[in-house]
């Protein structure tokens, strides 16, 4: 896949799971976060809770499933851009959340999204 059709896909699957949050009562509070450490696909937030969640989009069932894409590494790196947004962005909460967003495209581009909540 070329570059360009990679940041189209992950586009893809962030807005369709950031409608799935939106469906849930979550509001979005940052997307696509980054500093000096990363980036955060979204960050939203719902009476308290702060769920940083990380998107995995993939065409049909190749080259692994998305909840396998994040592993040990990426789960701490999850973490540490957790405390950066939390230390640099006034966000009232009570709790933090990581989950995984899983997109899957079909053939015709239509996403099916499942979120792996606390997923780390």
């Amino acid at each position: 896949m070329t570059g360009a059709r990679h940041l189209e896909l992950g586009s893809a699957g962030e807005e369709a799971a950031l409608a799935t949050y939106r469906a849930r009562g979550f509001e979005l509070v940052a997307q696509n976060w980054r500093c000096p450490l990363g980036e955060i696909d979204l960050v939203l937030r719902r009476d308290g809770l702060v769920v940083v969640c990380e998107v995995k989009a993939r065409r049909g069932f190749d080259l692994g499933g998305p909840f396998e894409a994040v592993g040990p590494r990426k789960q701490r790196k999850l973490r540490l851009l957790a405390q950066a947004f939390l230390a640099s962005v006034t966000v009232d909460h009570d709790a933090v959340r990581f989950d995984v967003a899983s997109v899957r495209m079909d053939a015709a581009g239509r996403p099916a999204v499942e979120l792996f909540e606390e997923a780390f």
